[in-house]
């Protein structure tokens, strides 16, 4: 399976793409940094990052898409820069029909460390070892897109089974389709 990992930022995003296969040697594909001018309005900025985001996918055209889930923050704007890069990322993959899963910073960590609290440079160490790479990837955000893509190819195919287990369970609640219709959403 192939996995883009999105560690959103409206300065700096994050992106990653791993090959793998739960219980099998993973491989990096590629692995960078979408970059924002500071000085540049909010919407300008995010277009830009829709515009990195869609040239990852054009290029390396994964099989899902595995988004950081914005947590609460002290610093209010900075969880609103991190919101709205995630929703761009997480556009982009639904536009093509991807497959999104957002894993909360603490997933990520103890599927690649062991730890739920590990700090960015275990995290680093661990990428690192796990792909088999010569150092680090820099920045940290970088680092963190590819362990985002490695936690979802060791995690996403057991909570898939479960969803659709949980789905087929007698009873199981169902809900209706989102059709979609000139510009409207109906449920």
């Amino acid at each position: 399976m192939r996995v883009l990992g999105v560690d959103p930022g409206l300065t700096r995003c994050g992106v990653g793409v791993v090959d793998g296969a739960a219980g099998r040697p993973l491989r990096m594909v590629a692995v960078g940094v979408v970059r924002t001018p500071a000085e540049h309005d909010t919407p300008e900025r995010l277009v830009l990052i829709e515009r990195g985001i869609e040239e990852w996918l054009d290029e390396h055209r994964p099989e899902a898409v595995a988004v950081e889930r914005v947590f609460s923050q002290h610093n209010v704007r900075t969880v609103m820069g991190t919101a709205q890069a995630s929703a761009v990322a997480m556009l982009c993959a639904a536009r093509r029909g991807l497959p999104v899963a957002l894993h909360t910073p603490s997933e990520v960590k103890a599927a690649v460390t062991g730890s739920g609290r590990a700090d960015k440079d275990q995290v680093g160490a661990m990428v690192t070892r796990l792909l088999r790479l010569s150092a680090p990837p820099k920045p940290a955000d970088a680092a963190d897109a590819l362990a985002l893509a490695i936690c979802h190819i060791w995690r996403g195919a057991a909570q898939q089974r479960l969803a659709r287990a949980t789905a087929a369970a007698p009873g199981a609640r169902r809900t209706p389709p989102v059709r979609v219709a000139k510009g409207t959403i109906e449920p």
